[in-house]
């Protein structure tokens, strides 16, 4: 692992920000693998911005999400379509067919999975996978378990990520219990990652990931084992880390 520690959250999109775009000019078929949340939301302002001025061009670029709610239509404002669309692609000249993102209303989950998977695969794999960190360690959506979800799948989402994920919905109520989700596999088979963090909530989950025993309970822990991992992260969420 590459250890990037900032001062802040706006220092830390703009790294992320210029790791992206420079896998796109290096390789312009780049095949992006992308979260959501509120972790990314400045990284995609970066890029959009880089793009507006003549800096990157999306034209040849595909990019695979990690997850989607499950039972809640793209149109609806807190699915992850509607977020990837507002925050980035309605921005930037990336092709409409070139973008995945799990079909979270699919009456056959398991065909969706599959499927996706198949995608991926064709695709070339991906080249650059972007990933926040849940305050209990998950990445994507696998949830701390005793075992390791290998390839796109239906979760149940953990108690605590309802919880921290209820910020976005007028009551916990709403928040959706299932999601799908790429597995350990399918994101460990990334040919890079950028694990991004910030703020105090998550240090803990940083430590384990970085310093702690590598396990089911903490999904992050697996990135110790990925040849190329950048993690870049301010002084609050390395504070447990660095002492800070």
């Amino acid at each position: 692992m590459r250890f990037i520690i900032v001062d802040n959250y706006e220092e830390m999109s703009k790294k992320a920000a210029v790791m992206l775009a420079s896998q796109i000019i290096l390789k312009p078929d780049s095949v992006l693998g992308l979260a959501t949340g509120d972790t990314p939301l400045g990284m995609y302002s970066e890029l959009v911005s880089m793009y507006k001025k003549g800096e990157i061009d999306f034209s040849s670029a595909k990019t695979f999400n990690l997850d989607e709610y499950y039972g809640i239509n793209k149109d609806n404002t807190q699915s992850y379509h509607y977020y990837m669309m507002k925050n980035l692609f309605e921005h930037i000249n990336i092709k409409t067919e070139n973008i995945n993102i799990p079909d979270g209303t699919s009456e056959d989950v398991e065909k969706e999975c599959l499927a996706y998977e198949k995608k991926i695969v064709q695709a070339g794999g991906i080249d650059i996978q972007v990933l926040g960190i849940g305050v209990n360690g998950h990445i994507g959506f696998n949830e701390p378990d005793v075992n390791f979800e290998a390839e796109t799948h239906l979760v149940s989402l953990d108690e605590k990520t309802i919880q921290s994920n209820s910020r976005f919905f007028k009551s916990i109520e709403e928040v959706p219990t299932k999601a799908v989700s790429m597995g350990i596999k399918t994101i460990m088979n990334s040919k890079k990652i950028i694990l991004l963090a910030n703020g105090k909530s998550k240090a803990e989950a940083v430590y384990n990931t970085i310093k702690g025993k590598i396990c089911p309970e903490v999904p992050a822990s697996i990135l110790q084992l990925h040849k190329d991992v950048t993690v870049i992260i301010d002084k609050e969420a390395a504070s447990k880390i660095y002492g800070f």
